[in-house]
């Protein structure tokens, strides 16, 4: 994914900063324990295809 469009993609529900995997697979929102998939180097920014997370596997992903 491109480092430039990182900097100013944010979370679609909170308008927060989303933070990249340690594999660079997905985008999560740590406010709203969101994951976004990234889909052949597009993030897929769309609420209803988020997938909800537990604190604990927030930790382990970041």
């Amino acid at each position: 994914m491109d480092k430039s469009l990182f900097e100013i993609i944010v979370c679609p529900v909170c308008q927060g900063k989303l933070d990249l995997t340690k594999d660079e697979t997905q985008l999560i929102c740590r406010f709203d324990r969101l994951s976004y998939k990234i889909d052949d180097g597009i993030p897929v920014l769309l609420a209803n295809k988020a997938e909800s997370l537990t604190a604990e596997q927030v930790d382990s992903l970041l």
